[in-house]
């Protein structure tokens, strides 16, 4: 299937590793151009030089407000045109509910969900019909997950943000998704798993809940992301997917 993104422009954040990486390397493959941000200058530097002459990057922190624009005036001066944000950010501080401190949540707050606000909203006022705001968020917006309170409790936030914008942004033609993911083979996915005292025990057992019996791969995230990206996809907004190997329990 062409899923027709051949010469589109789109933002990818949190995308020098993990599940944001996967997704940029998934959209540069059909052929879009991919402006990718991180921290750090030289992760950033890296990304870009590994990801090919399509890809441009910026040093760039979600938590800032300035971010936004920013980013959004980057992409049109490097490459002419915006025709979708990937917004994806590093996992908040795991803990349990009496764990963590109003620290470790007020800047969690700042850089998962208002920064991830802020961006949908700046994407929104620019982007022409056809364009598609892409969130990724977690598996624990229908199912908490023990030790990761903080996310438990920011990520059902953004999924009824995001379907709030769905439903303004409509009828415009503007799209916006979600992506689900769960025991995806991160770095992140094996830090949580070392945790517990047995990395490899963790595994095995949360691999027995999952109905394809294993961790899926950045690869098979990224390949999800770029579908509900693409013109492929023009009539799915709203929508939470769970790229999780079935691990949902529910509908």
């Amino acid at each position: 299937m062409d899923l027709g993104l051949k010469d589109r422009v789109y933002v990818v954040t949190g995308a020098t590793r993990g599940l944001g990486r996967a997704s940029a390397e998934a959209l540069l493959a059909e052929g879009a151009k991919v402006l990718v941000t991180g921290r750090e200058e030289k992760t950033v530097a890296d990304a870009v030089a590994a990801l090919g002459p399509d890809a441009a990057g910026v040093a760039a922190d979600n938590a800032d407000p300035g971010t936004p624009e920013r980013l959004i005036a980057e992409a049109r001066a490097r490459f002419g045109r915006l025709d979708g944000v990937l917004i994806s950010v590093g996992g908040p501080a795991p803990g349990f509910a009496a764990d963590n401190t109003d620290e470790q949540w007020a800047a969690a707050f700042e850089s998962v969900f208002l920064g991830a606000v802020r961006l949908a909203r700046a994407a929104a006022e620019t982007l022409p019909e056809g364009g598609v705001i892409g969130f990724v968020l977690s598996g624990s917006v229908h199912e908490p997950i023990p030790g990761l309170a903080i996310s438990n409790g920011l990520r059902p936030g953004l999924a009824g943000f995001a379907k709030s914008l769905a439903n303004d942004l409509g009828p415009r033609g503007i799209r916006v998704v979600g992506l689900l993911p769960s025991r995806i083979d991160t770095d992140r996915v094996r830090q949580l798993d070392a945790l517990s005292g047995d990395a490899d025990a963790a595994r095995t057992a949360n691999e027995a809940t999952i109905p394809l019996r294993r961790y899926g791969t950045p690869e098979e995230f990224g390949r999800a992301a770029a579908f509900l990206l693409s013109p492929a996809a023009s009539y799915l907004t709203g929508v939470m997917l769970p790229v999780d190997g079935g691990a949902r329990s529910g509908f």
